[in-house]
């Protein structure tokens, strides 16, 4: 069984750690980092990532444009967005580029294996807390099942932001 080699890309260097200390768990992953979008383009031309789990928020080139020049230079590999941000506007650029998952930082511990596992599968997924404009049938985690079964498909239907009820 040939390795996968995933590209970690997050500018918070204790963050990038957690999330490369957890893949590096399954024996089957090759795991790099880099700290901003420019060094992911440089090291991706050499590593040749299967996946790329890219921040929005990053220096020097933010996490949207560097997966359009990922994807042009390493047409094959995957991306997966693991963020803080959590605007439906912001969700749908990065789906919009071509990643196939988002997760929400906040969900990270529940949601990164079975995300990354999905991508691999070439499968969508987006956490169950975030919502996105346009309806998109997805892979949704959702914490409250048991089991095994780590993920569910859901129809999404939201057309804007959640008002609050008073």
């Amino acid at each position: 069984m040939r390795s996968v080699k995933i590209l970690v890309v997050d500018d918070f260097e204790r963050f990038r750690r957690f999330v490369c200390s957890a893949l590096q768990q399954k024996a089957q992953l090759q795991v790099s980092q880099a700290s901003d979008g420019l060094e992911a383009i440089e090291k991706a031309g050499d590593f040749h990532p299967d996946l790329v789990v890219l921040d929005i928020g990053l220096p020097k080139l933010n996490g949207i444009e560097s997966a359009r020049s990922l994807l042009e230079r390493t047409p094959t590999a995957k991306i997966m967005f693991l963020s803080q941000e959590s605007s439906p506007d912001v969700v749908q650029a990065a789906l919009s580029v071509g990643a196939l998952a988002y997760v929400h930082k906040p969900r990270a511990l529940s949601d990164l294996l079975p995300a990354v596992e999905a991508v691999l599968a070439g499968k969508t997924f987006v956490s169950s807390d975030l919502e996105f404009g346009e309806r998109m049938e997805v892979q949704a985690h959702n914490g409250r099942q048991r089991g095994d079964r780590s993920g569910y498909r859901r129809r999404l239907d939201f057309r804007g932001p959640r008002r609050r009820r008073h």
